[in-house]
């Protein structure tokens, strides 16, 4: 399998604008509208958040940001892999490389927020497998039934 090219993404591009797009589509279809966090281009593009890209053999495949929320404190924001690709290993490569960078950066943990239902327990089992554990809300989040936070401790 060819090596997937992992990043930093402008955000203007209208490949990623699109792969964007439908990204917050799929989740407002599988979540009730107010427990959608899902950035749209405009939120993600402020200095606190960076982006990568993730691209197979030319064509885009991915995409994950790492939000930093002060204190040593980063969140994973936008991590997504097109359906046609799951489960080639993208969405492990695009997590592995945040979790890098954030070391770099000097972050001490990081957070995220995904869903509860069946729809988001392979994102759930991925996030499992690289050490993070479920938690409460986190930064600005408040309790949600739909959410489900997990943590990890960067070492």
């Amino acid at each position: 399998m060819p090596a997937i090219e992992i990043r930093q993404d402008d955000l203007r591009g209208p490949e990623i604008a699109a792969l964007l797009r439908r990204h917050l589509d799929h989740m407002f279809a599988i979540t009730p509208a107010g427990s959608v966090y899902a950035l749209d281009l405009d939120a993600l593009r402020v200095p606190e958040i960076t982006f990568w890209s993730a691209w197979l053999d030319g064509e885009l495949v991915g995409c994950i940001a790492l939000k930093d929320i002060g204190g040593g404190h980063g969140e994973i924001k936008s991590a997504h892999t097109v359906a046609e690709r799951r489960g080639a290993g993208i969405g492990r490569a695009l997590v592995a490389h945040l979790i890098d960078e954030a070391r770099i950066r000097g972050m001490k943990r990081l957070s995220l927020e995904t869903g509860k239902t069946e729809h988001f327990r392979p994102a759930q089992e991925l996030y499992r497998r690289f050490g993070f554990e479920e938690t409460g809300p986190f930064g600005d989040y408040g309790p949600d039934p739909h959410s489900y936070f997990m943590t990890k401790a960067l070492d």
